[in-house]
This record gives C-alpha cells, sequence and structure tokens, in this order.
C-alpha cells in the first residue's frame, strides 16, 4: 500500500440513463457539476451495467464478478460471505470504509467491508430498518409519493395523479427532508471527516429512481414542453416489447405528453443530484483531498423514458436500459477531458479501484483495469431474468439471447434496435460469433469463483465440535508423537484454528 494513498469517493445514482447527462450529450438536462467532472476526468462512451436490476448490479460492482459468478440474482438475496469485495479489501488494508444512501442489501447491514453505513433504502424491509425512514418517522414525515409507487399494499389504493402522470409528481417532502438531501448531508458530513488518505466512501442516491418525484422548487426546474424527446422514441410499443412485458405503467397506455412529464421530473431529480454533487466536490476542495481523491460516477442500470414506446426498466436489454454513466476523475489530472470508446462494465470498477488504491486483485475478478487503455475486450455481456437472458453486445451488433428465441441488431444501421435480423443469412456469421463469444465467456472467462466460509452455521449435535476450543490442537498433537516413531520431526503441520 503506498505510504499516502489516494482517496476514493463513489457517487453512484440509480436508474440514470447513460444520455441524461450534459456531459454525454443531453441538449436539456443541467448537470454542471457533474460535466466539471467529466471535463477533467474520462468519460467511458460505452460503458454497461451487468444486470439491469438495482440489486444484482450493485453486487457487481463492489465484488468485481458477475451475477452468475456471486449469485444475487434479485432485490432481495445475498450473496456468499466468502467472496472478496471492493469495500471489504480495502478495510482489511487499513482503509477507513463508509457507505451512505442507497445500497439495497439483505439484510440491511449486509457487511460487504463498510465500517460505516448511514443508509436510505427504498424497497422491501431496507425501508423499516434504515436510518433516513427511522429519522423521517421521528420527525413525523412520511414519504407518501414514495410509498404509493413503491410498495403494492399502498400502490393499490394510488391516486388517479400517479396513473395519469407514471408516478411523475412533486414530492410530498420538501427539500429538506427529500432523500437526495438526506443522502448529501450523511456524505458531507463523511467527507469532512476524512484525514489524509486511505478513505472510500460510497455515495448511493436513491434517486433518478422511480417514481420521478423531486421536491420544490426542483419540480418546476423543467418545461416538459420545451424538452427534446430522446433518441428510439416511438408512436406505439413494438409487439415483441409487450409480449415481454407489459410495464409497471401499462406501455400501450403511454403517450408523449406522460413522457414529456415524466421527464421533465427525472431530469429534475438529476439536477438535484447535481447541485448536491457540486457541495460534494467543494468540501473534498475545502478539505484539501480534492486533489488526491479518485472520484468515480455511475449507476446500476438505465431507464427507457420513451425508448420504444416503454417506460422505467423490465423489458428488453436494449442500451437506454443496460448502458450506464460513467466517469472516472483521476486525482492527478491525467487522461483530462478524455472520451474512451471501449466497451467496458461496471465489473471493471473494483479492479480498477483496487489497482489505483495499489493493492492486489483476486484472480476470480474478471474485470479490467480501467486506467490501463489497452485493455479492452471486443464484447460485453449482460445478464437479465435469473440467467434466461443474456446480452453480448460488439460495437456493431447485439444479441439477446434467449431461452427459446434471440434478436440480432445490426448496431451500425439500426442505433435504435428496431430490426431484428437474427433469421437473415446476411447476419448469419454475426449470429454465430456471438453465441460463440457467450458461451466463451459464460464456460471460460467468468467460472463461479470459490466459496470459502469458515464459520458457516454447522448441525447443533453434540459430535459437531465447538470450532473455538481446542479439538484440533489436540488432536494434532497425538498424532505428532505418533509420527515421530516413523522418523517425522516432531515440528510437524499447524492445524488451521482460526
Amino acid at each position: 500500500m503506498p505510504a499516502q494513498p489516494l482517496n476514493i469517493l463513489l457517487i453512484h445514482t440509480d436508474q440514470h440513463r447513460f444520455d441524461c447527462l450534459g456531459a454525454t450529450g443531453n441538449p436539456d438536462v443541467q448537470t454542471p457539476n457533474i460535466d466539471a467532472l467529466a471535463a477533467s476526468g474520462v468519460v467511458f462512451d460505452n460503458s454497461f451495467c451487468p444486470y439491469p436490476v438495482c440489486t444484482p448490479s450493485r453486487y457487481s460492482l463492489l465484488t468485481g464478478l458477475y451475477v452468475h459468478q456471486h449469485l444475487g440474482w434479485t432485490n432481495h438475496c445475498t450473496v456468499p460471505n466468502g467472496l472478496p469485495a471492493l469495500p471489504r479489501l480495502l478495510r482489511d488494508a487499513g482503509w477507513n470504509t463508509a457507505a451512505v444512501g442507497k445500497m439495497h442489501f439483505t439484510p440491511t447491514y449486509l457487511d460487504l467491508g463498510f465500517t460505516t453505513m448511514r443508509l436510505a433504502e427504498q424497497n422491501g424491509p431496507g425501508r423499516y430498518d434504515d436510518d433516513y425512514h427511522r429519522w423521517l418517522a421521528a420527525e413525523a414525515q412520511c414519504p407518501c409519493v414514495d410509498l404509493m409507487d413503491q410498495e403494492r399494499e399502498y400502490r393499490s389504493h394510488a391516486t388517479a395523479a400517479y396513473w395519469d402522470r407514471v408516478g411523475a409528481l412533486e414530492s410530498d417532502l420538501d427539500e429538506a427532508h427529500h432523500s437526495t438531501t438526506w443522502v448529501a448531508e450523511q456524505a458531507l458530513e463523511q467527507l469532512r471527516s476524512w484525514s489524509g488518505g486511505g478513505n472510500l466512501l460510497m455515495a448511493g442516491f436513491v434517486k433518478p429512481h422511480h417514481p420521478f418525484d423531486p421536491p420544490a422548487p426542483w419540480s418546476r426546474l423543467y418545461d416538459p414542453e420545451a424538452l427534446t424527446l430522446l433518441p428510439g422514441w416511438l408512436e406505439t410499443t413494438p409487439d415483441r416489447d409487450l409480449g415481454h412485458n407489459r410495464g409497471y405503467f401499462p406501455h400501450a397506455e403511454l403517450s408523449e405528453a406522460k413522457v414529456r412529464g415524466a421527464m421533465a421530473m427525472y431530469y429534475a431529480t438529476i439536477s438535484q443530484i447535481d447541485h448536491h454533487v457540486g457541495r460534494m466536490v467543494e468540501a473534498l476542495r475545502a478539505g484539501g483531498h480534492l486533489d488526491r481523491t479518485l472520484i468515480v460516477v455511475t449507476s446500476d442500470h438505465g431507464e427507457y423514458l420513451g425508448f420504444h414506446h416503454l417506460l422505467l426498466k423490465a423489458n428488453h436489454m436494449y442500451d437506454p436500459l443496460v448502458k450506464v454513466p460513467l466517469i472516472l476523475r483521476w486525482p492527478d489530472g491525467r487522461r483530462a477531458g478524455q472520451r474512451d470508446p471501449r466497451l467496458v462494465s461496471n465489473v471493471d470498477l473494483a479492479p480498477t479501484l483496487l489497482r489505483a488504491a495499489g493493492l492486489a486483485v483476486p484472480r476470480s475478478l474478471p474485470g479490467l483495469d480501467l486506467e490501463r487503455p489497452g485493455a479492452e475486450r471486443p464484447v460485453v455481456f449482460c445478464e437479465d431474468r435469473h440467467g434466461s437472458w443474456y446480452m453480448a453486445r460488439s460495437h456493431t451488433r447485439k444479441l439477446l439471447q434467449g431461452p427459446d428465441r434471440c434478436l440480432l441488431f445490426d448496431l451500425t444501421r439500426d442505433p435504435d434496435e428496431l430490426q431484428d435480423v437474427s433469421e437473415s443469412p446476411e447476419y448469419a456469421r454475426d449470429r454465430k460469433e456471438l453465441r460463440e463469444a457467450l458461451a466463451r465467456w459464460m464456460l471460460f472467462e467468468s467460472p463461479t469463483p470459490t466459496h470459502l466460509d469458515e464459520w458457516a452455521p454447522v448441525i447443533p449435535a453434540p459430535n459437531a465440535p465447538d470450532r473455538r476450543d481446542a479439538h484440533r490442537l489436540e488432536t494434532a498433537e497425538v498424532f505428532r508423537r505418533r509420527m515421530t516413531r516413523w522418523g517425522v520431526p516432531p515440528e510437524g503441520p499447524t492445524p488451521f484454528t482460526a
């Protein structure tokens, strides 16, 4: 570990479409602070999540493993305790590791290596465990719009306005009580406590995940009618997409007006986050840490936002869903202002950050070191639906392979992924090559790692010895004395006693 290690600030948004930043070409959304990080860092133009669902993608980012390796397939799951994880490896090396905001683990405060966790969750039991919602309850506040959107017992009684506006409503919470502000305040408290190097902070914002409910005055920042519809908008939903998933809000009932309203509120939540990113950068500067802190901005998955007449997620792995923002700002200014066209994945972040910290990377991690411009892959992969659908994507072709059919797109001629060419003789070689690449990836390039947990539960039986007593040493000593009769030195091996 270097004598003066750097710091790492990992800013993680949720459901953030890759082209919804000024730095990635959006003509309307206001993100001056993230854009400034991009101008002083490197923007990855082809960055993908490994799985387009919150928890599996987060586990992949932190473990550096694909979902079929870490086994965390759903939003309510736990990764095996013996797997390596970025925060745990840093903590073991003496780093101060902290997480604030949304992590989406089970159990809520699962130990992946964060010494300090101040959490703001959104769905499931985490909402009733976390610091943020306990604080809201103590303040006699209720996130009503969020509850209507996220919890079944409330969603079944949601208002007509909620359905008419596809969950794009002004928050019932004031700005001070909104989750974005709370997460930012927790992050600022952590950053202001830093001393020297060797600090990791992961700041996980709940937004811009639905519901799109910014507080006032952010809710009034954008005029829906003045916004530019994003690439891929269609007047109707293709049949193959309706057959795959009919929508959290029915896609068939979506209209341009509803999409514009959703865009306005979605952009507002991003601009609110951007404001607090600026505050975080200023806190680093004021504390003298900016020039020794590696800053990462990314997300767990994207958002359709009108693409193919779809909203939210849970449909085919089209680019707006699986492509995510990724910005790395190095503390020494290397690669400042660069655009990196390589196919990269969020599984690349763990090995990249470990090497930046001067630590060894476990051999089980399949990712690239993004600091090395020459490290690249010809095809990037993504999984979905508990491993029943896979994506293999090159710069010019995309294969979506399901259990009984596949889709193939020529991204050069058809960037909006409308025309399936999987049965065209012209593309037979492309389909074959991507299928072979997918098979190699599954079988040889990302094998399931060995899981080890010496303290896993054992049966409550009298013949199952207590692992904390001296039975191993006592038995080994009996054998050692007997083995000396065979000329074996009395030192002998010492059994594992941890």
